[in-house]
């Protein structure tokens, strides 16, 4: 799932920062922190397949490419969910939308743990959709409301750091957790954190209604921006590149590292580490060379996949590899995010839902389109693919990284 953990807050056209309004009475530092863990929930269920492909489609005797669909159903749902979220939530109190939406997660993994056969696992991964899409199109300005001014920095990098460890802790745990007592335990885990995160929320958070409001004719403004579109075909490419070939990355480490579980977790695990590293190393300067750090990510990729199927066969080359590999991808949300931010910096809130669908979106293509191959070929055929399409991603941000920098704002209508 993206990430903003280290984006300066937005700017209006005239240069200073987005209004994010009075702190709401209530909040500080547990309703934060009780975000937090509701961000941790939702990215560790939308990415916990990639570490339990093997043993779910052996429970429901499928193939990976097939058991993939976990991964590619709550990316389409989530593209679309995002922006039509957007306009319907408009005016809805933040605190009664997030709390259902927990809800509802809660329910999904209750679903996925109990799943008497894949299509009511992939049912509960819909819902799941629903869920991602509609947080994002909120979630972005709720951390100043709950703090003072002079901690509103701080609140934001601590919500958003939930979105690096889902990856750092969530899927390593989830995996041990299913050696142990099965993948549908990992799920069922899954499910008590969230209700516990929800009690949370409901004790902590106060009534916070929205401040501003997105239409559909501002996202078509955006989208008619030359730096927003070749920010969608950079972002395109290098998501592809990734999710196209980490959604089976599990299947080649059993198959051509000889990788058991307890390898398996440690190897996602320094994986997920190197992401966190490699989004703070991309946080800060993203903002002041976009072209340069987002092309080093998208050519480290590249170099990773291209490499695995030939140095990966043993756990040391794996290790090194899958480390590069998280640098790079830990660098990649940011800087897409930054890219649709500096080309509109008019709207930062549209910005936002335009680089979550097209995240979402391409999160479903590479995930279908990975599993179509890994079916008729390899899981180190689908690597070697993926190299390729990350190089395409370089050659974009290398040519038309310039391309962010925006224009002149349009003039709003009324």
């Amino acid at each position: 799932m993206p990430d903003a953990t280290l984006l300066p807050a937005p700017r209006t056209p005239g240069g200073g920062r987005s209004p994010s309004g009075p702190r709401a009475r209530g909040g500080g530092w547990f309703a934060v922190v009780a975000v937090t863990t509701g961000v941790f929930s939702i990215v560790t269920t939308e990415i916990l397949p990639i570490g339990l492909l093997t043993p779910i489609g052996a429970t429901f005797r499928i193939s990976d490419g097939t058991a993939g669909l976990m991964m590619t159903l709550p990316g389409i749902v989530a593209a679309v969910a995002a922006p039509l979220m957007t306009v319907a939530t408009r005016r809805a109190d933040r605190r009664t939308v997030l709390c259902v939406l927990l809800l509802v997660l809660t329910l999904s993994d209750l679903l996925s743990a109990l799943a008497p056969g894949y299509g009511a696992v992939l049912t509960s991964r819909v819902t799941l959709g629903l869920v991602i899409g509609a947080f994002w199109s909120i979630g972005s300005g709720l951390a100043p409301r709950l703090v003072p001014e002079h901690r509103r920095a701080r609140a934001n990098t601590v919500i958003f750091s939930a979105v690096p460890l889902g990856s750092v802790l969530g899927v390593p745990a989830g995996v041990y957790l299913g050696s142990l007592a099965g993948w549908r335990a990992a799920f069922g885990a899954m499910a008590v954190l969230t209700l516990v995160t929800l009690v949370a929320l409901l004790v902590s958070l106060p009534p916070l209604t929205p401040l501003t409001a997105t239409d559909l004719g501002v996202l078509r403004r955006l989208l008619a921006g030359r730096g927003t579109r070749t920010g969608i075909a950079a972002t395109f490419l290098i998501v592809l590149a990734h999710f196209g070939s980490y959604t089976y990355v599990t299947p080649f480490l059993t198959t051509a590292t000889h990788a058991g579980p307890g390898l398996i977790t440690g190897l996602l695990l320094g994986y997920g580490a190197a992401g966190l590293l490699g989004n703070v190393l991309a946080g800060g300067r993203a903002a002041r060379t976009l072209r340069p750090v987002f092309g080093t990510a998208t050519v480290l990729l590249a170099a990773a996949t291209l490499l695995l199927p030939l140095l990966g066969t043993g756990g040391p080359g794996a290790a090194v590899l899958l480390t590069v590999w998280g640098v790079a991808y830990g660098a990649v949300p940011v800087c897409s995010l930054t890219w649709f931010l500096t080309a509109a910096p008019h709207a930062p809130e549209a910005a936002g839902v335009v680089f979550t669908s097209v995240f979402q979106a391409t999160i479903s293509i590479g995930s279908l389109a990975g599993g179509l191959v890994v079916d008729r070929t390899s899981p180190a055929t689908v690597l070697l693919l993926g190299g390729v399409v990350a190089l395409l991603a370089a050659v974009t941000v290398g040519a038309y990284g310039h391309r962010a920098d925006p224009g002149p704002a349009p003039v709003p209508q009324r």
